[in-house]
């Protein structure tokens, strides 16, 4: 029940055991096709999509290496730890205008126009904050970069997929996804969506060989379609048969389901007095992917999670400056209504046993009126 990699279906599993096949060839080909077609429903996109072999983060470096030149200005917003990786590639490639808040707070949108109003070619920004459970206004902040003609960069990571996500509504034009999260394909792809406005500020030659979105772009465009460099074939194949499940249950349920799995969370929570840890606002609500919570009081973090794993459930717990003070539960991609009930019955049984549970079963009961079991 961790926010990434998540479980992974049996009939994904079962893909990625075909036989090889050539990287270069029209079955491979036609797998790509597809796969980029229908991530572009995924994404909620016109824009090209592409897919690259590596983490999540090897699209993040991959955004700003190919638009970011030694001296040029990119503005990253961070209030988690996956903000401030933003800020670190910018300082590789070009001068970073870091813009930071304190980690599960909103962000104060006058700041990033005071920003945008210096210069800059870019903003770069994370959807979803998988460390603090927060989701950020990617729609305001588009806004804002379209108003000052700059390029925006939205890592969607863990948010395309199971939080509302409108890359093209919102004027996103460099969106990041990876294979772990919402699709539920184990790690190891990374999907870009590249507009054709984003496309025509790239510099002429990338900062990065390997992850080089014009190389990408140039390959997806040959007959037939392919890679630059050799791929993790399985991991299409995988990718193929979970894009469609996802189409199967359709991209929209899937986020609604998504939604109200988290809610189910969330009440269970308020029902056993556990407090969330993000602050939010109207710009900024619970994220629907990862909840982050607060640990009780006189009760230490591997006793909790260590209690929870002991009892066959793995949840996460804080990051860097959060460690031993949140735990966070996962609900995205092939998650059930049956596991959330699990996780949940499960932290009460430790609750329980550490003598922190105010009302026992509140927390199931809680949970099931949201799911509707």
């Amino acid at each position: 029940m961790i926010p990434g990699p998540v479980k992974v279906a049996p009939r994904v599993l079962r893909a990625m055991s075909k036989p090889m096949i050539s990287h270069r060839s029209a079955e491979f080909g036609a797998i790509y096709d597809e796969c980029r077609d229908l991530l572009k429903e995924f994404f909620e996109t016109e824009n090209e999509v592409v897919v690259m072999t590596g983490s999540g983060t090897v699209g993040m470096d991959a955004a700003i290496a190919g638009l970011v030149g030694r001296e040029e200005k990119i503005v990253t917003i961070s209030n988690g730890k996956f903000g401030e990786r933003f800020t670190e590639i910018g300082e590789r490639y070009g001068k970073a205008m870091p813009i930071a808040f304190d980690w599960g707070t909103p962000i104060n949108l006058d700041r990033v126009e005071a920003a945008l109003e210096t210069g800059a070619k870019a903003v770069a920004m994370v959807h979803n904050e998988t460390s603090v459970g927060l989701t950020n206004p990617a729609k305001e902040i588009g806004n804002m970069t379209r108003k000052h003609d700059a390029i925006f960069i939205v890592d969607g990571i863990s948010s395309i997929g199971g939080n509302q996500f409108k890359t093209d509504e919102w004027g996103i034009d460099i969106a990041i996804t990876g294979s772990q999260k919402a699709l539920a394909v184990p790690p190891g792809l990374a999907m870009v969506s590249v507009s054709s406005r984003s496309e025509a500020r790239f510099l002429e030659r990338s900062a990065s060989y390997y992850a080089d979105l014009k190389a990408h772009l140039k390959s997806a465009r040959k007959q037939p379609t392919q890679t630059p460099y050799t791929p993790a074939v399985p991991l299409f194949f995988a990718l193929q048969e979970a894009l469609h499940m996802a189409k199967e249950e359709g991209f929209e349920s899937r986020r609604s389901r998504t939604a109200m799995q988290a809610g189910a969370v969330r009440a269970a929570a308020d029902a056993l007095d556990i407090k969330l840890f993000p602050q939010i606002n109207e710009f900024s609500p619970y994220s629907n992917t990862v909840t982050a919570m607060k640990i009780p009081e006189g009760i230490s973090d591997d006793r909790l999670r260590g209690g929870m794993k002991k009892q066959g459930v793995v949840v996460s717990g804080g990051q860097e400056k959060l460690k031993g003070k949140i735990f966070r539960i996962g609900t995205m991609g092939v998650c059930s209504s049956g596991d959330i009930l699990r996780t949940i019955q499960t932290l009460e049984l430790v609750l329980a046993k550490e003598g922190k549970l105010p009302n026992r079963g509140a927390g199931v009961e809680a949970a099931s009126k949201v799911l509707g079991v």
